[in-house]
């Protein structure tokens, strides 16, 4: 088994145990109380964030590498009912795929209906090494 195939077991085996949690409702997931990670580093030169316009989720945070190759870090969960959001590259904005809530590059929200920002952090980049901090 390589790397990427154990990685994604783990996954799915961390999403049969979160599932039936969060079945009561998207909003207990918000409420299980798992604060993000916002200290770590995470390796770039391959995966969603080697390439502009890619983005992931690690430790609670979504990382996005805009089209001009910069890099953004916001809380991933929708601050309206806790769903992860999405980066769309084209509007280099986050969109929640729940409700339709929105939010600018530094985590405003444009559209509802969240009514509160994601929380931005700071990102340094060395080499193919990114520093993700609050």
């Amino acid at each position: 088994m390589d790397r990427k195939e154990f990685l994604s077991q783990v996954g799915l085996g961390a999403a049969s145990v979160l599932i039936p949690i969060c079945m009561g409702g998207l909003s207990s997931c918000k409420k299980i109380g798992v604060t993000p990670n916002t200290d770590f580093i995470i390796d770039i030169s391959t995966g969603a964030l080697a390439k502009n316009g890619g983005f992931l989720v690690s430790n609670g945070v979504l990382i996005a590498r805009t089209n001009s190759g910069t890099f953004i870090a916001v809380s991933a969960a929708c601050t309206h009912q806790g769903t992860n959001v999405n980066y769309n590259a084209s509007g280099n904005n986050f969109i929640c795929p729940n409700h339709g809530a929105r939010f600018d590059s530094n985590g405003n929200v444009i559209q509802g209906p969240a009514s509160a920002s994601l929380t931005k952090f700071n990102s340094t980049l060395s080499g193919s090494s990114l520093h993700v901090f609050a």
